[in-house]
């Protein structure tokens, strides 16, 4: 019976000095450089992340510049102290309607 050398076969090709300095290159940029492959991917990532935060705080803002544009005119600031702090003019009388769901109970705070 014959024996195969196993390890003789595959490191056969470790035996060129360029492709052993191929490899340690290799490893080298994705594990240990400061610009490795994963110090990339999670900075990807990060950026992603603060793209999706921009976006949300952008749409918030725009929210934010239509409320203020109603707010900006005197009817719009009028509507906004009656429905928000229940003001009322002189000698004028409001009636708040509540309905059993909109009443605010221990059980569905």
């Amino acid at each position: 019976m014959k024996k195969i050398n196993l390890n003789h076969r595959f490191l056969k090709p470790f035996k060129n000095i360029y492709i052993l300095i191929l490899v340690v290159f290799v490893v080298w940029m994705i594990f240990f450089d400061s610009n490795s492959w994963f110090i990339h991917n999670e900075l990807n990532n990060e950026i992603d992340d603060l793209k999706a935060e921009k976006e949300y705080y952008q749409k918030g803002k725009e929210k934010d510049e239509k409320e203020f544009k109603k707010l900006s005119s005197q009817e719009g600031l009028e509507k906004f102290a009656r429905e928000e702090y229940y003001m009322k003019r002189e000698n004028e009388e409001i009636f708040i309607i509540e309905y059993e769901d909109s009443i605010k109970t221990k059980d569905n705070e």
